[in-house]
């Protein structure tokens, strides 16, 4: 299967969930700016229209856009991984946290703030509205490992989004003590930190591409 990324970016937490599964993948990188495959400098959004990762090419040939889909196909199609449950009532709960985490955080309160183009009282309001949401992750995560009853792919969403954390300095994880514990414990998780790590290379390649372009 291919997976088409870019460094750091929610894409990775499909990256981490099949460093999890210990399961092969072509990863492609996707300049962010211009929209091209790296490795052979193609148009990206031949295969994304949007020119949005993650975008998930099966081993059928199929086209997956969309995290919290791709990483229910990942979940699925490794099931001995233990990504996500298969049947009863942890299943609408993976799905309700991968919603949760896509809506709530990625795009609710991240992508306004690490748009270096948003005005300062756009992220003033995105700050006073959204912060809340932490208050609930903060609620649900004591006493608790993991979102669910176990390492799921919507851990590996989480950790990967509140990782930008370090991007936006509004936001301080000590103020959410058991947040910031998840996320301490789950960034050395073999998976996540080998992702993170091969990542953050790759994001300071993408950065000095840039400078150098401008």
């Amino acid at each position: 299967m291919d997976l088409y990324f870019s460094p750091l970016a929610c894409s990775m937490a499909t990256r981490v969930a099949l460093y999890e599964a210990g399961e092969q993948a072509n990863y492609l990188e996707v300049d962010p700016r211009s929209k091209r495959v790296q490795t052979d400098g193609s148009d990206f959004t031949k295969i994304n229209p949007i020119g949005l990762v993650p975008t998930l090419r099966t081993d059928d040939g199929v086209v997956l856009t969309e995290n919290a889909a791709i990483l229910q196909y990942v979940a699925d199609r490794f099931p001995q991984a233990g990504l996500g449950p298969t049947s009863g009532a942890e299943r609408p709960r993976l799905h309700q946290w991968l919603c949760f985490i896509g809506t709530e955080l990625h795009k609710g309160l991240f992508v306004p703030l690490l748009d270096k183009k948003a005005p300062a009282e756009v992220k003033t309001y995105v700050l006073g509205r959204y912060l809340s949401r932490l208050d609930y992750l903060e609620d649900h995560l004591k006493g608790r490992e993991y979102l669910l009853h176990h390492f799921s792919v919507a851990d590996a969403y989480l950790v990967t989004v509140i990782n930008w954390t370090m991007a936006t300095p509004p936001i301080e994880l000590a103020k959410w003590p058991a947040l910031k514990a998840y996320f301490d414990r789950l960034r050395t998780r073999p998976s996540v930190a080998k992702a993170i790590a091969e990542e953050f290379e790759l994001y300071k390649a993408e950065l000095a591409r840039h400078k150098a372009a401008a």
